[in-house]
């Protein structure tokens, strides 16, 4: 059997406003760690200087330079003249890179792994946006099926989600999983350094890693893998005939064997770790999604524990 449930397009609508309404939602921001921000109306570091409020440095004021600039107090304790350099807030271009395909049609708990990414793609993009800073958003499955330039402001906002709502929503194209086709195409299009964000299961075959790692060193990154607990562990339910979503092939197990259950378990985890030292030499910050519990509240958990990191870092970004 394959353990899905169908979803209407009324109860996916109103799903995703649920998400995006959530109270924890609105007290939140979406933790950065480098200095990526470069076009107005933001409110994001920068790495350039200029007029802002985060201090950058004080240094010797050179004749004609605005006098507004000057530091009062660090000049009053010395016999020469200083300024203050600042780093001004600048809005920054995020990217949602979004699998679509086959593979996400699987979910045994409480929601499909589908619904899943999708739940995160909208909350993403609201968080990023609500701060000035533009969303795009590259949508695959067995080919790269759409991009979305980056935009900014509420109606360019649902316009995005609305379209990701539409592109999730369509049966998807062919079996296998472009992951590496679409993260090549990530490496043309998104020339200037930015936050990236792959979400996706992560189930695809080689080839990805290094057009992975590209972008790792161009960019923040970060990987939202999407996990069903059966991707993990097989329940002891007697015999079930499994439906492989992207080739169709079917396979009839007796998950009482408890020799099956543990090779299985073997198996996965050694999957799930490699996948994930794939990730990390890829310069990719990893944050598990699983359809076993509601959507939100890992959510909040990630941007908590991800602040904190970045904090700790002496890199303080408010939150």
């Amino acid at each position: 059997m394959t353990w899905a449930t169908d979803v209407s397009s009324k109860e996916e609508s109103g799903r995703l406003r649920n998400v995006l309404r959530h109270d924890a939602l609105r007290r939140v921001r979406w933790p950065i760690l480098r200095r990526l921000g470069f076009h107005a109306w933001g409110d994001e570091r920068s790495s350039v200087r200029g007029p802002g409020v985060e201090y950058a440095e004080s240094r010797e004021y050179e004749f004609g330079e605005d006098a507004r600039t000057i530091d009062w107090n660090l000049s009053a304790r010395s016999d020469r003249v200083f300024v203050r350099e600042s780093h001004p807030d600048r809005g920054l271009d995020a990217w949602l890179i979004v699998d679509a395909s086959a593979s996400l049609d699987w979910g045994t708990a409480l929601m499909l792994k589908r619904e899943a990414a999708l739940d995160m793609a909208s909350a993403a993009s609201s968080l990023i946006a609500r701060h000035g800073s533009r969303v795009g958003a590259i949508v695959f499955d067995a080919r790269v099926r759409r991009i979305l330039p980056p935009v900014a402001g509420r109606r360019g906002r649902l316009h995005l989600v609305g379209s990701l709502d539409a592109d999730m929503s369509a049966p998807p194209g062919g079996a296998a999983t472009a992951l590496a086709a679409a993260l090549w195409q990530a490496v043309k299009v998104i020339r200037r350094p930015g936050l990236l964000m792959v979400i996706s299961d992560f189930l695809a075959a080689g080839g990805w890693q290094r057009p992975m790692a590209t972008l790792g060193h161009r960019h923040e990154l970060v990987a939202a893998r999407v996990i069903d607990p059966t991707e993990l562990s097989i329940p002891d339910i007697g015999v079930v005939t499994f439906e492989d979503p992207e080739t169709g092939r079917q396979l009839q197990v007796d998950t009482s064997n408890r020799r099956l259950r543990e090779r299985f378990e073997l198996a996965a985890a050694e999957q799930s770790e490699r996948i994930s030292r794939d990730l990390k030499r890829a310069h990719a910050v990893e944050f598990h999604i699983t359809t076993g519990q509601p959507f939100v509240p890992q959510l909040i958990e990630y941007l908590r524990r991800r602040s904190h990191e970045i904090n700790r870092r002496g890199s303080p970004h408010p939150a």
